[in-house]
Formats: structure tokens, sequence, C-alpha cells
């Protein structure tokens, strides 16, 4: 049995003047809609990008509080540099801070080496868990991304991707999107400022992390969250990095609203078919043009037999135009039916 829903969306809360980066894309957070790309899927070098996979890693370790000895594996580490010593000891926590404000080389091996046991088993481990999050065009060989000697390789969308799955870690939200961060080690006092320059120049910035090898150009990952619509974007050898970024924003935040379309609050359904209550466990938000809302359509799906179980009974589709978005289960509470005075009395004498 089919219910049509008539819709009624409420939002919570442009297009590229000119791409001036050889690869892009514009992607919604929550949904994973791409809202603009260019060459995503083109294979290229990734520099210091490469990091937000390593914090990833570090942040899911569940190590976060332990001291790290910073080992000798620093002395062949260059470029950008947060500076540890051998035998300088640091808690894994201020070392992703490092890495994700400072890009530290230095802190990115330093972290592999004690999060994988080893480089070689940390790069395994980020190859692995770029192939859980989907990222099917992406080879890592080190955690800092270097490309001298062994190369990173992966494209925007890929990239993307990465950047929306941290994003759900709140741990990877708070230190992507501080601006200022102050470690002592007993040694030394470190003041670190981040180098995404969006968090300072664009107010809806919420984190991201740049790049810069000669061969890879400048590459820069981005988040940004504007009335309940969380967007992230990638840029590849890019020539104006954090302006194309704060121009795609604007450009898109303006095009799109996030709309609630199914809302588990206030979400009701009667049909001769259940017993029960129906409900569903979550809601359902996308990213939407004005001129889209009218193609969406709401359809509630439930078969024509009866149930008296609380099981799943049914699904509601969304789709646009054609394309299905999404299918979230139906449930069903049945109604406690009141025993009689009979019934009760049978009972009370079962349990005496």
């Amino acid at each position: 049995m089919f219910f049509l829903f008539t819709i009624s969306l409420i939002p919570i809360s442009v297009f590229a003047k000119m791409d001036t980066a050889r690869s892009s894309i514009v992607m919604d957070i929550d949904s994973g809609r791409v809202l603009y790309s260019q060459n995503a899927d083109e294979v290229r070098l990734i520099a210091s990008i490469t990091k937000i996979m390593t914090a990833v890693l570090a942040i899911e370790s569940g190590k976060l509080e332990e001291e790290v000895t910073v080992g000798e594996e620093v002395l062949k580490m260059y470029g950008t540099s947060i500076y540890v010593t051998v035998g300088e000891k640091m808690k894994l926590r201020d070392l992703v801070y490092g890495l994700l404000l400072r890009s530290g080389n230095d802190a990115a091996v330093v972290i592999a080496k004690y999060v994988g046991g080893s480089e070689e088993q940390f790069v395994s481990m980020m190859n692995q868990k770029a192939k859980e999050i989907g990222m099917t065009n992406t080879t890592f060989e080190n955690p800092h991304g270097l490309d001298e000697e062994t190369k990173n390789y992966s494209t925007a969308r890929d990239m993307a991707l990465l950047s929306s799955y941290a994003y759900q870690s709140k741990t990877y939200r708070k230190i992507s999107s501080t601006y200022e961060h102050v470690v002592s080690t007993g040694e030394k006092t470190y003041l670190w400022y981040n180098r995404n320059k969006l968090l300072k120049t664009y107010s809806y910035a919420t984190g991201g992390k740049n790049g810069y090898t000669p061969k890879a150009g400048k590459t820069l990952v981005t988040t940004a969250e504007k009335d309940g619509l969380r967007l992230t974007i990638v840029t590849l050898k890019d020539s104006d990095p954090f302006n194309h970024h704060q121009n795609l924003y604007q450009t898109y935040f303006d095009l799109y609203h996030a709309y609630k379309i199914v809302d588990q609050d206030t979400f009701s359904l009667s049909s001769p078919y259940l017993d029960g209550i129906a409900y569903i466990q979550e809601s359902f938000t996308y990213p939407l043009k004005e001129s889209e809302k009218k193609d969406v359509q709401v359809l509630a799906k439930i078969p024509n037999q009866k149930r008296n179980r609380a099981e799943e009974v049914g699904t509601i589709e969304v789709k646009l135009r054609e394309k299905v978005l999404t299918n979230i289960p139906i449930y069903q509470k049945l109604e406690q039916k009141k025993k009689s005075f009979f019934e009760r009395l049978k009972l009370f004498f079962t349990k005496t």
C-alpha cells in the first residue's frame, strides 16, 4: 500500500565565477551530494592534505592522552615542521594539533610510528581506511605528503569523502577549527597558529587542511557551515585556493539550503495494515535549490499484510525526480491492551 505525502519543506536555517584549480569539488557533508565539480576524479598528487588521514587514524587509535617519546624518525624530516627533538615527550593529542595546525612533517612520522608500530604499517592502515571510506582512486605511500621519494595520489572527490568522514569526529572538528594552540613539554613551549587562513577571513569556516609541494601545487580541503548546511570543498593544484574556496562557499550557500524533508518528531501515519502506531527513528535532511523543491517526492510503502509484532513494517522512499535519495524504515509501536479484571486476578494468583 502506498501513501504519497504532501511535502512542505522548511529550510533549517553558484556557480563558481572562475575555477582557479585543476580539480575542484563542493560536497554536502551529510548527504554526500555533489553541488559542483570540475575534474573531480582526476588522480593527482595531494601534498599535505594527506595529513587529514593521518589525523583520523591517530584520533581513532584511542591513544590521544598517551605520552609519546619522539624518536630518530624526525631526523629525516624536512619542510614544514613543529621542530620536536629526539627524546622529547608530547601527548599524541598535541602532536595531532601540530600536524593539522602547522602541517608538521615531523609530527606525521612520530604519529605514524607510535600508532602503527612503524611507518610502513601505518601507511597500510591509511590505505585500508581509504577503502573503508570509499576512496577508490587513492594511494598513500607516506603519512605526510612529501613527494620527492614516495608519492600520495588521490582525487578531489576522494578527499571530499575523507573530509566528510573526518568531520563526523568531534575531536577532529575541534582540532581543525582551532586557530591557536599552546603546548608545553617541559623542555620547550610551543605556540602554533593554524595555517588555514579561511578561519580568519570567512566567518562560516569550520576547519580543514592546506598543502603544497612544487609537484602537487597548492592543495586545500576546507569545511564550512551556514544555516544547517555543512559543506566541504577540495581543490587540487589551485593558484588561489583560499579566495577560491570563499567564493565557492558564498556561491553555493546562496544556491542551496538544507531542507528537513522527513522529520521523525512530526511523522505520523495510519493504515489498516498496522496494528499499532507507526514511527521512524531518523529524520532526513537534504540540500536543495529553491527550484528543486517541487521535484521531491516522499512515498510511504506499507505491504498489504497485518503484523502483530513491533517490527519494521515498511519504508519511506524519498526521491528527487527519478533518483532515490534514501529509504527510511517505518516501525510500529503496539498499543498495550488493558487487561480485564479476571485476567489481572489470574495473573496475581499465578505470581503468588
